[in-house]
């Protein structure tokens, strides 16, 4: 195996897998180390977790074991896949997990590179940019579980780690793999074993594959890993490419479930509720008690025949603030996350066969309920969304789409869901 992926959410892990299978590279998908363990062999395989909040111990506990089923492969290179926006909090989880990563592959230097040229994602001179716009200036400063309030990516990654942090600047990156490996090994010398690399388009993305592509650890977001297949051909790692798997129709109802609870997603969901039902759920209820599965699923039986149907527990940052100031923020996200999973379960039982599901861990909620554990991955298309199908209904096919909430224009749930009709 040439490539182990692990991605810090399902979203994550679907894009890389995507990525890669859109350049030729023949991609399993497993969303579980237990459930990677079965899969045949193939160029790459990627093992996507929920592991980007909640307690930096379980994450790493979590990352370990993938890693382990991924070396067991004795692949060339082990890619962590995080967000664009870098989402993490002081304590974690990036850090903590990249630890684990490179205590397991022996490797005592890597970079960070979450650059995503599709959605104007850069860094630039260590910092994150949204557009025009620093990270702490954009809408991901109101994020209610991860805000980005500081820009510098290399203070961010240094309060997660006793490793020491450095810059691979704008100015080495453009003048090539030779003078990337010059700035590595000054900084290796200064004792420093994580770098934030700079890059802004996809020039700089393919120049930062080519010079890292055979270190034990790399890590970024999946624009970067897009790059490596074509150094592994040049450097005869890759010896055939493989046909992009076609997914079937599935004509069965489709649904959206919506967790996230950034402004894309909101936007997205009002675009929807324009030619589609809506409901929005109310956690709060659902904190107290109240059997809001039931009534949620008697309210999509009795539309989803007619066309797509949306359900919902995004919400607004006041709503969401005051939801964690009653439950506690894990809760909360906990809570909001069982609810659509539980409901998703019961709308497949009905015949959906369609999903489009808007949230890195509500993705992984719902794919847990829905009892989905390896997925045959559909090819990345810019920034039309991945599809991938449940490599266990075969029989009865169902597609998924997972959208991360920040991502994707005003239309995503109604075109991905179109597509699906598709093939």
């Amino acid at each position: 195996m040439i490539f182990g992926g692990l991605a810090d959410d399902l979203t994550g892990g679907l894009e890389l897998a995507a990525m890669l299978v859109a350049e030729g590279v023949a991609t399993s998908l497993a969303t579980s180390a237990e459930a990677a363990r079965g899969l045949p062999e193939a160029d790459a395989l990627v093992i996507a977790q929920k592991t980007r909040i909640g307690p930096p111990t379980l994450a790493a506990q979590r990352v370990a074991e993938a890693a382990d089923v991924l070396l067991a492969r004795r692949p060339s290179q082990l890619f962590f896949k995080y967000c664009a926006t870098f989402d993490s909090t002081a304590q974690g989880n990036i850090g903590p997990c990249m630890d684990v990563l490179m205590d397991k592959a022996g490797s005592d230097f890597t970079v960070c590179c979450p650059t995503f040229p599709e959605y104007a994602r850069s860094v630039y001179q260590g910092h994150l940019f949204v557009g025009d716009r620093l990270v702490s200036e954009s809408p991901k400063r109101h994020d209610p579980v991860t805000p980005m309030l500081d820009p510098d990516l290399v203070r961010v990654l240094q309060r997660q780690t006793t490793r020491r942090v450095g810059l691979l600047g704008y100015l080495e990156v453009r003048q090539g793999a030779a003078a990337i490996a010059d700035r590595v090994a000054a900084l290796k010398a200064e004792g420093v074993q994580y770098a934030i690399a700079d890059a802004v388009m996809h020039e700089d993305l393919a120049v930062i594959a080519e010079a890292c592509a055979g270190w034990p650890v790399m890590t970024g977001n999946s624009s970067v890993a897009a790059h490596l297949p074509s150094v592994w051909r040049a450097r005869g790692w890759l010896r055939a490419t493989a046909s992009v798997p076609q997914l079937p129709v599935a004509s069965g109802p489709g649904v959206v479930l919506a967790g996230s609870c950034a402004e894309q997603t909101l936007q997205q969901l009002d675009v929807f509720g324009r030619q589609h039902p809506v409901l929005r759920l109310d956690v709060r209820q659902h904190a107290r008690g109240e059997n809001q599965v039931d009534a949620a699923v008697d309210w999509a039986r009795a539309r989803m025949y007619d066309g797509p149907v949306a359900l919902a527990t995004s919400a607004t940052q006041e709503a969401v603030v005051a939801l964690q100031a009653e439950v506690g923020v894990e809760r909360a996200s906990a809570l909001a996350d069982e609810l659509l999973g539980r409901v998703g379960r019961a709308l497949r039982e009905l015949g959906a066969r369609r999903f489009v599901i808007a949230g890195g861990e509500t993705s992984g909620a719902v794919l847990q309920h829905l009892g989905i554990t390896r997925l045959q991955v559909g090819h990345f298309a810019g920034r039309s969304l991945p599809l991938a199908l449940d490599a266990d209904s075969d029989a009865d096919p169902l597609l998924v789409c997972l959208k991360s909430g920040k991502l994707a224009g005003p239309d995503a749930f109604a075109h991905a869901l179109d597509r699906m009709r598709q093939a």
